[in-house]
């Protein structure tokens, strides 16, 4: 079955800088779009990046320049780098990706920026 687990969250302080991980299993990890999102309390989920299984990349214009999304094929793997963190990123981030019809998400990594 398809699992995402997430790792990499913690406290930073803004301006700081830290890289999310995302171990994929359980499906052909090079051709499915992998998803980033986040949740900060009190406010809905919403999408931070994507990368598709040819490598092309979006971005949520909050975070365009500052965050990096990319995908490692040979160790399914999709990573999120924050640089130049800011309070607002607080957030809950999730790990994403839909495959056969099912939609999958990882359990979460928390992400505390401090002003």
């Amino acid at each position: 079955q398809v699992q995402l687990v997430e790792s990499g969250g913690g406290l930073v302080q803004a301006g700081g800088s830290l890289r999310l991980s995302c171990a994929a299993s359980g499906y052909i990890f090079r051709l499915a779009t992998m998803r980033w999102y986040r949740q900060a309390p009190g406010k809905q989920r919403e999408l931070v990046s994507a990368i598709t299984s040819g490598g092309s990349t979006t971005y949520a214009d909050s975070v365009k320049g500052r965050f990096t999304i990319s995908r490692d094929n040979a160790k399914n793997m999709v990573y999120l780098q924050m640089n130049s963190l800011k309070a607002e990123d607080t957030a809950v981030y999730y790990c994403n990706t839909a495959w056969y019809g099912g939609d999958y998400w990882g359990q979460g990594t928390q992400v505390t920026v401090s002003s």
